[in-house]
């Protein structure tokens, strides 16, 4: 897996994803993590993490960007989150938890379905027995993709403009981000891989997990076929 998150993007991460609130997840995973123990995968600069462990559950990470775990150290009570370094779909630490979770999207930013299971075999190696993996994700964009088309827009601001190039013949997608900056127009381009929440419900299966809940936010909505987005849990029996 490429480390598209350098020190450019990763000094943004916090602003970019800034009317993202984490309240709501922060407080469904603590009532997960029943032992009170919890691994991130992906943990990047601690959006969630930090609050989570303010909560009172001890959060350990996984991430492949130094440039990111920067961006955690620097923040207060960062530095006595426990990091590894490597990628979410194959490192490993000696270690179990009753709580797995992998957020906003991160499943697709492993570009192949082989990397996608292998992350849902590494979460599951990383549970005790009774514990959960969670996975929060879009659901692919396809009904707003007219017949022919390849892009579709997704943001749009005075200094944002987002959007994402699809094929679905390989579920491949680039999303391409154009931004202004001090007068300047800057494009950023990182590729994803989508997948459907039936296709994560396979993956989960290899790897011994089951599907215990699915939602349409962390408020626990409905998931319904209007959803853009999901919130799911499998569990290690």
């Amino acid at each position: 897996m490429k480390n598209y998150f350098d020190s450019a993007l990763a000094a943004r991460y916090d602003e970019d994803l800034g009317s993202q609130d984490p309240d709501a997840a922060v407080a469904l995973l603590a009532g997960l993590a029943f032992d009170g123990r919890a691994l991130e995968l992906a943990i990047g600069t601690g959006r969630v993490a930090l609050p989570l462990a303010a909560a009172g559950i001890e959060v350990h990470g996984i991430e492949l960007s130094p440039q990111m775990v920067a961006g955690l150290r620097a923040k207060e009570g960062g530095a006595a989150i426990p990091v590894t370094l490597g990628d979410m779909a194959e490192t490993s630490i000696d270690d179990r938890f009753s709580l797995v979770f992998l957020l906003f999207n991160t499943i697709t930013n492993l570009t192949t379905q082989r990397a996608q299971a292998a992350c849902f075999r590494n979460a599951a190696r990383h549970l005790v027995p009774g514990g959960s993996f969670l996975v929060e994700t879009f659901v692919p964009p396809l009904q707003r993709l007219p017949p022919g088309e390849t892009c579709v827009a997704f943001s749009s601001s005075q200094n944002h403009w987002g959007i994402d190039e699809i094929d679905v013949a390989t579920q491949a997608m680039v999303s391409h981000h154009f931004r202004m900056r001090d007068g300047r127009l800057e494009k950023t381009s990182i590729p994803f891989r989508y997948v459907w929440p039936s296709e994560l419900d396979l993956m989960a299966e290899a790897a011994g997990l089951e599907l215990k809940s699915r939602w349409g936010s962390w408020q626990k909505e409905d998931f319904t076929a209007q959803s853009r987005s999901h919130v799911s849990l499998w569990q290690k029996p």
